[in-house]
This record gives C-alpha cells, structure tokens and sequence, in this order.
C-alpha cells in the first residue's frame, strides 16, 4: 500500500466508494493511486499541466501495475476530462483563487460531476464564492493540522436550493464555525494576529481611500474572526 499524507488521506475520507474520479494536479499521482489500492475508487483520471510531474505520475502508476484503473492525462485543470467522465473531481494542495479559476475554466466539464473535494492551501473563501454563485453548496468541511501547516477539506454538491452564506462563513466556513476546533482556532487566532500588526502600521500611514478602504477590510474581518473563537 502506498504511503500518503494526512492531508491526502483525509480528503480521500470525502470520494464515494466506487467513484470515478479526477485528481486535478496529481503530481505523483498519490492520492488516485491510493484510493485505487483501498477500494474506493473504481477509476481515475491524474491530470497533469506540467511534463515533470506528468512523468511522475505515469511511473509511479506504472510501478504500482495499476494503469487499467488510473489514466495520466496531460492538460490544463479540467481539460483532461469531458463532460460525463467523472462522478468527482478532486482539487488538493493549490490556492483559492487558482482552484476557483480552474472551476470557472472548466465548468463545461463538470456536467455528470456529483461531487467536488478541494484541499485549498489558502483563500479558501474564494472557492466558497464560487461554489455559492455556480450552484454548488457545501456538504462539509474540515481542518487539520499537519508538518505546522494548516489546511482546509470543502465537500459540494450541486443544489438549486440553499441559503446564501453569510460574509463571515465565506470567509471562516459554516461547518468549520459550527465545530470550532482547536485548530480551526490556532489557524484565525494566528490570522488574526497578523491582521491586528497590518492594521497598526495602517494607522501611521498617510491616509487616503485606499488605506480607509484597507483599514475597514481588515477591522470587518477580525471582527468575524474574534466572534467565532470566543
């Protein structure tokens, strides 16, 4: 059985078992390879954009003798699927703001698609908005803590009915907020820290709309933050 994450681990813990899915930048091509291995996944597409990481992931799928139930597709996020391929798309170990472009680049693609699980490394709260303005809602959420590094799980599903989130749960997760882990709390109590330092270098700045505009960014955001880790 190959070795993976706890971070990887955990967002295997979200695909159906007996999923097809896609891993969208799949690096070694750890995460299908697993999931194959443990009975969840019957099969999976490991997309690649880069040729190094491409490689990787064939030899390693290779090595594992396991290339009748994994493909490695080079292209760019979900261009290495087409409509009605998958039942799940799986997007770990990027930025926010890059998965949610990635979604936007690719929503021609996820006609059939039941269920996305996105592993953001930061700016989660631009997935959220994707999600809410695209006509996915979250199913759930998790946080965990590993090698000093915080990281977020989402789970959505489609859906033409739900409430909208607020600014707050864009930002914190409505799940998240719910539970109030001890990480959940580490990771905002650090953020907002950081926050608290750029807003006092804002105070000694000459003022203009810019920095009023920033100055009250900020205050909304650790006030959000202060209410939830009471």
């Amino acid at each position: 059985m190959i070795a993976i994450s706890k971070r990887l681990d955990k967002v295997t813990t979200y695909i159906p078992e007996g999923a097809t899915i896609a891993d969208i930048g799949s690096d070694h091509a750890y995460l299908p390879c697993y999931g194959v291995q443990k009975g969840i996944i019957r099969h999976a597409v490991a997309g690649e954009v880069n040729k190094g990481p491409f490689d990787s992931a064939l030899s390693q799928v290779k090595a594992l003798g396991l290339e009748d139930q994994i493909e490695v597709r080079m292209g760019d996020g979900l261009e290495v699927i087409s409509a009605n391929e998958v039942s799940v798309v799986v997007i770990a170990g990027m930025g926010g703001q890059l998965i949610s472009n990635i979604l936007n680049r690719g929503k021609d693609r996820l006609p059939g698609v039941e269920r996305l699980v996105l592993q953001p490394n930061m700016g989660a709260k631009f997935i959220r908005e994707w999600l809410e303005a695209n006509g996915w809602v979250l199913v759930a959420e998790s946080i965990l803590e590993e090698d000093e590094k915080i990281y977020e799980i989402l789970v959505a599903e489609r859906s033409h009915n739900h409430e909208k989130l607020t600014e707050a749960e864009k930002l914190l997760g409505p799940f998240l907020m719910q539970e109030k882990s001890e990480t959940f709390k580490k990771k905002w109590k650090r953020e907002k820290n950081n926050w608290e330092r750029i807003a006092t270098q804002l105070q000694q700045a000459i003022p203009s709309d810019e920095i009023t505009e920033r100055k009250n960014e900020l205050e909304k955001k650790i006030k959000f933050v202060t209410e939830a880790i009471q």
